[in-house]
């Protein structure tokens, strides 16, 4: 895009632009020259200092360069929360490389799609999530290398990472970089049954770095855990967030408890993230301890699907008000994460303060703005949005009309400009923090000969917040629930399989007049 005025030739007028760019990369190497010493990555054997991250981001780099990878190439990676895959990232950030983040959850069947999706020629996989690469790696048609973070490569075209890392020399790579390159590809449910690679650019974060600043008062003296995967919008987001702004971030693999109550008694953490599905042994360890937290900025997230005491006994013992959110990874925190709640309280009210550097609108589904108190579909635009779907330009066309991101969730405004959470457009189930479309089930049910119909509806659960439930019509009475559960269990991420079935006649689903079943009618059976 060019701009509204004419500063000379397109060469003057691409110099002029990029003197006024700053991306992710820049913001390390800044960083590292202003607070050298500060610990930007700490981990259980050691930490990064600022200064040694970038020395370390720009070694890498050179060693891509040396291998061909280039700005716009992807570089994937396979890995559980540590230091490398952050590193991965920073390189990438220097080069304009973009990371494809894999849900290492997923089936191979899932896997496979997602890689094939962005086409990547580079994948960084370790040694935990080895077998699951191999399972896919020959169906793979991008692929021409493969670095390994931990293991000794045996074949052409594989690297060590270690070695590949110490070929590369530390002087700041010649950058190309401008804020609307892509940074990450972090992969959402598809409301059709497949993943959707969402564009997260470094003009997004650094929109998402200040949303935190302004409305959640993040200061770099604030660290955070990511213990969620980094697959997830949590935990990258936050890494490149804190990083910005020069706070610090712990990667951790996944749910550890004790390590994260640990830590909760060594560092001041900004925001304290946890889910459903994780209060339960961290509230626990709290209740046996005499020890006091640090600090904590706030804690907590979706507190819609958290049972109310929890929030209250959470907040009691942590010291920290509680998180009111709702975002996503095409957006972030925003739209409406800049509210929290009381500590020690039983929360009654859940609306949400929308957060800065955005606009919202409430509309129908003629796109035409509903009035106060009346639902409306929210749509977004601003500086920390997504810039579409990899190689989706349907949905693109569709989820971005007129200059909007339509999130096909449903609120109403109250006068004092709060949201209220209504209900999803696009049927959504929420579990532990995972987002999960019932089409990506029904379709895996609907495979196997003796299923006519399938409907996958969400059920209240006092863990994960909601978890699947299918509703099975069969043709074959020997069909077993057993059955259908070993075939999702091979085809789904574990996360997604129903954890509750119900066999029904198949006359007895109820269709529109168009002989659609009503999906909110079937979900009535289970409430009731």
């Amino acid at each position: 895009m060019t701009p509204n005025f004419n500063p000379g030739s397109k060469e003057t007028t691409r110099s002029i632009l990029r003197s006024g760019y700053l991306t992710v990369g820049d913001a390390l190497r800044y960083n590292a020259r202003i607070i050298p010493d500060s610990v930007a990555i700490q981990w259980d054997k050691g930490a990064l200092t600022f200064t040694q991250l970038n020395t370390r981001a720009n070694c890498l780099a050179n060693a891509f360069l040396a291998q061909g990878i280039v700005r716009g190439d992807r570089v994937a990676v396979l890995a559980e929360n540590r230091v490398e895959y952050c590193e991965v990232v920073y390189a990438a950030a220097k080069l304009g490389i973009i990371v494809p983040c894999l849900n290492w959850r997923l089936a191979p069947d899932e896997l496979k799609y997602c890689i094939n999706l962005t086409s990547p020629e580079t994948i960084v996989v370790s040694a935990i999530h080895r077998n699951l690469f191999e399972q896919v790696r020959n169906d793979l048609t991008s692929l021409k290398r493969v670095i390994f973070l931990d293991e000794v490569p045996e074949n052409e075209n594989e690297f060590s990472y270690q070695t590949l890392l110490e070929s590369g020399n530390a002087r700041e790579p010649i950058s190309n970089v401008v804020p609307e390159d892509a940074l990450v590809i972090v992969y959402t449910s598809g409301t059709t049954g497949y993943p959707k690679g969402a564009i997260i650019t470094h003009r997004a974060l650094f929109g998402r770095a200040w949303i935190w600043v302004r409305d959640l008062n993040l200061k770099p003296k604030d660290t955070f855990l990511g213990w969620a995967p980094m697959f997830h919008m949590a935990s990258m987001d936050q890494m490149l967030v804190n990083n910005i702004i020069g706070g610090k971030f712990i990667p951790i693999p996944g749910l550890e408890p004790e390590r994260m109550v640990h830590h909760l008694f060594t560092e001041r953490l900004g925001w304290f993230l946890l889910m459903p599905g994780s209060f339960d042994p961290v509230i626990e360890l709290l209740q046996k301890t005499d020890k006091k937290p640090v600090g904590v900025l706030t804690v907590g997230a979706m507190a819609d699907l958290v049972p109310p005491q929890t929030i209250a006994e959470i907040t009691r013992l942590v010291n920290a008000p509680y998180l009111n959110t709702f975002g996503s990874t095409e957006t972030g925190m925003a739209p409406a994460s800049n509210s929290t709640l009381a500590i020690g309280k039983v929360p009654t009210d859940f609306a949400k303060k929308v957060n800065s550097a955005c606009e919202i609108r409430l509309i129908d589904q003629d796109d035409q703005d509903v009035p106060l108190n009346e639902p409306g579909e929210l749509i977004i635009r601003g500086i920390s949005i997504c810039s579409g779907y990899w190689n989706n330009e349907k949905t693109n066309n569709d989820d971005f009309r007129n200059g909007w991101f339509h999130m096909g969730d449903v609120f109403t405004m109250q006068e004092d400009r709060r949201v209220n959470f209504v209900d999803r457009r696009k049927y959504l189930i929420k579990s532990g923090g995972e987002n999960i479309y019932p089409a990506e089930i029904e379709r895996v049910l609907m495979s196997h000969t003796a299923v006519d119909e399938a409907v996958v509806v969400r059920a209240s659960d006092q863990k994960w917040g909601e978890i699947p439930k299918a509703y099975i019509a069969a043709n074959d009475p020997k069909v077993s629930a057993d059955e259908l559960m070993t075939l999702c269990k091979q085809k789904l991420a574990g996360y997604k399989k129903p954890r509750l079935f119900e066999f029904v006649p198949l006359d007895k689903f109820p269709r529109s007049t168009t002989g659609k079943i009503l999906r909110h009618e079937v979900e009535k059976w289970h409430k009731e």
